[in-house]
């Protein structure tokens, strides 16, 4: 089966037709820059131009960031704050006049993962971690989503972590990527006194550099990069509407 993935990202909105039988794109990804301000009436109208690129029609899976509540947006930390109470599926199933089934970006990412990534098999407890403007977070064990975990926004060192260890904080702070791994390993470390995770997987635009920072890294659970990169959140999302 065939469907149309997007990944809506603060600089980026991405997507490609997805097989999610085996997880491969059946068409190149494209990708179109995030209009400023990302409002809702400016997203849908992005959304709905790079459903036309595809000439697409059908089911469509999106990620989108912020926490989902029945289709609606709870929270905006890294979008526009016009989206909280916003129907999101609503609003861009209307607008591309497709079914459009959104879930958070980063539990895209994790679901993406699990099904042809590095997460593929895993039965015991795994944790994926999306380093970029934020944090993003997806629990799953046993294959299954624990949605809407949004674990960078928890309490650490005083603020929210993702304040402290994104990779925005490594480039706002100027810090070299094994400064920045201190300082990341100290939140992994958070993470599995909490969660007690048997795999941590790494994506975002950090997971790119992990070779510069492994070393700081003193976890016990295993590390490891996400293997599907930046397409994870757009076959997660194709997955999910898959799914439905």
């Amino acid at each position: 089966m065939e469907i149309l993935g997007i990944d809506i990202g603060g600089s980026g909105i991405k997507g490609a037709v997805v097989n999610i039988t085996d997880g491969t794109l059946v068409t190149e990804r494209h990708r179109i820059v995030t209009p400023q301000p990302a409002t809702p009436q400016a997203v849908a109208e992005t959304v709905s131009a790079l459903v036309k690129h595809f000439n697409y029609t059908g089911p469509i899976g999106c990620g989108f960031p912020a926490l989902i509540r029945n289709g609606i947006a709870k929270t905006a930390a890294n979008i526009d704050k016009s989206w909280v109470d916003i129907a999101v599926e609503e609003l861009l199933s209307e607008a591309t006049g497709q079914s459009v089934s959104v879930i958070n970006d980063a539990d895209a990412a994790g679901l993406g993962e699990l099904r042809f990534g590095a997460g593929n098999g895993h039965m015991g407890v795994v944790m994926m971690l999306t380093i970029g403007t934020g944090i993003g977070s997806a629990i799953i064990h046993k294959g299954i989503l624990l949605p809407c975990t949004e674990l960078g926004h928890v309490e650490f060192k005083g603020d929210s972590a993702e304040k402290y260890c994104s990779d925005a904080a490594r480039e706002r702070e100027n810090l070299p990527w094994d400064k920045w791994g201190k300082r990341f390993n100290k939140y992994l470390q958070h993470m599995e006194m909490l969660f007690s995770p048997d795999l941590f997987i790494i994506g975002g635009g950090a997971s790119k550099k992990i070779d510069k920072f492994k070393d700081q890294l003193s976890v016990n659970a295993e590390v490891v990069p996400a293997s599907l990169r930046n397409m994870a959140g757009i076959i997660g999302a194709a997955c999910f509407a898959g799914d439905k």
